[in-house]
């Protein structure tokens, strides 16, 4: 996988060519790590990966094992944003799978984990992107609705939506 990273000056990034295969998932979640911790944001790290993972699964899925994507990283002051770019024009779909279905819970994980996501079109197809706020109390409001949003599946309450938690200081 070649990588290419520029940390200085700020703004901080990060690009990361592959072939959308199983085999690549563990080495794209080592580098996002190993970037993550270059630039002193390991505390990301997780959800960073957990995100990567995701993205690039769907690319396997729904665009084809073997195409070639790229994943971006990039971060400053105040969030990190994750682009994953292919060469597919086909927007992703939201599903609303059952507790008994195995997958299709992706996209309702990424909106539960970031601050705001979206897909934007590009020159050869899309990028699938989210950012992460980079303060800590925001980040474990995040988790908090990811777990939630898994636990009612567990539960068999679907859940396509995940619910937000209260503010600071009151419930958590």
């Amino acid at each position: 996988m070649y990588r290419c990273s520029v940390t200085e000056p700020r703004p901080r990034r990060c690009v990361l060519p592959f072939a959308a295969e199983p085999r690549q998932l563990a080495d794209l979640r080592r580098a996002v790590k190993a970037e993550l911790a270059g630039w002193g944001m390991s505390a990301l790290a997780e959800e960073a990966q957990l995100i990567t993972t995701e993205l690039a699964s769907n690319v396997i899925k729904h665009v084809g094992q073997g195409t070639a994507a790229t994943l971006v990283l990039d971060a400053d002051t105040d969030q990190l944003r994750l682009e994953l770019h292919d060469n597919s024009d086909k927007e992703p779909q939201s599903l609303h799978p059952t507790c008994e279905e195995e997958s299709g819970r992706g996209l309702q994980l990424l909106a539960a984990l970031s601050a705001v996501w979206g897909t934007t079109r590009t020159a050869v197809g899309k990028a699938v992107w989210c950012e992460l706020p980079l303060a800590p109390d925001e980040s474990r409001r995040r988790i908090q609705r990811a777990t939630t949003l898994m636990e009612a599946y567990g539960r068999g309450g679907g859940g396509a939506a995940a619910p937000r938690t209260p503010p600071p200081g009151r419930g958590e």
